[in-house]
């Protein structure tokens, strides 16, 4: 049976009613929080997560971190793809427990986070940026969230110089030229193994389809995802006012011979 229990080194997500989680990495002794001091979770280590803890007179319950606490505690630099386009993207490159996952480039590190969660401690990706700033935030936001284990970053240029791996199970591209990196993708892809892209305009949509059937890729689809919340009340549940509108273009391909 699997032992949930905490262990030393393990991010945990300190949640209060109505409260953004706070994230600390678990550790002996005392442990900075922000601006706000220090808590010592020492008690916790080989504790069950769900435990209830007191801190600047507020009780929290100390659980395991979920996505969408990753997405809300990122420390933004570059854009971040949004959560509606990362789960759209994994599942259109068809991301999955255990699997080794090429992404580029890094940005802020949102998207390196979900492919990282989903494929699990037995995963690997390998993250790419042309810019060693961004690296560097990703990096820092991939190992806060407790990822870093997981994660391999290299400062390369894949528009220009291609993607040096092989048997990757997956490919994601949040780049302006992604059409600049198939050929190279479709020779790093395993057979079966699927490509994805995000891209903000028409113009990078259509160039980078064009570029998926002219080099042979099987299933090329093209979405765009629009989310619109809704206003629940008692006798008078609504479609929201506002909605989260365009964001990018998605498009997907899979490698057959």
């Amino acid at each position: 049976m699997h032992d949930d229990r905490w262990k030393e080194g393990d991010v945990v997500a300190l949640k209060a009613l109505g409260a953004p989680p706070l994230l600390v990495p678990l550790a002996r002794g005392p442990i900075r929080l922000g601006h706000d001091g220090v808590i010592d979770l020492t008690s916790q280590i080989g504790s069950a997560p769900g435990e209830a803890v007191e801190w600047l007179g507020r009780s929290y319950r100390v659980v395991r971190p979920s996505l969408a606490d990753l997405f809300s505690t990122l420390r933004r630099g570059a854009q971040i793809i949004t959560p509606k386009d990362a789960v759209q993207l994994m599942f259109l490159a068809g991301v999955a427990p255990g699997n080794h996952v090429a992404e580029a480039g890094s940005g802020s590190g949102a998207l390196t986070i979900a492919l990282a969660h989903t494929v699990g401690a037995a995963g690997r990706v390998t993250s790419f940026d042309r810019r060693r700033d961004f690296l560097d935030a990703a990096r820092e936001n991939v190992t806060r969230a407790g990822f870093s284990d997981r994660v391999t970053f290299r400062e390369r240029d894949v528009a220009r110089d291609g993607i040096d791996l092989t048997d990757v199970s997956s490919i994601v591209l949040d780049l302006p030229e992604p059409w600049a990196v198939l050929e190279s993708a479709r020779a790093a892809l395993v057979r079966g193994g699927y490509v994805a892209t995000y891209t903000p305009t028409y113009n990078q949509l259509e160039r980078t389809v064009q570029a998926l059937r002219s080099l042979g890729y099987d299933e090329v689809r093209a979405v765009e995802l629009l989310e619109r919340g809704l206003h629940v009340g008692d006798g008078g549940t609504r479609p929201a006012f506002e909605m989260l509108g365009h964001t990018g273009f998605l498009a997907s391909g899979r490698r057959l011979d």
